[in-house]
């Protein structure tokens, strides 16, 4: 129970230490993240898409 609680402490400690990011700064780093995630699944759509009609061209 002794180092549980020393842990728990050392968590707290830490974590008033971190430097957390401002308001615009998170927004930024959102926009950032959905931006590419949804060029990533499109690029990723459009790859899938390609290989898909190729192999359907070459099986018939």
């Amino acid at each position: 129970m002794n180092r549980l609680g020393k842990f728990l402490r050392d968590v707290v400690r830490e974590m008033k230490r971190v430097s957390w990011p401002k308001r615009k700064e998170l927004t930024t780093y959102t926009i950032t993240v959905l931006t590419t995630v949804v060029l990533m699944t499109i690029f990723f759509a459009a790859v899938d898409l390609g290989i898909s009609s190729l192999i359907r061209l070459v099986l018939e």
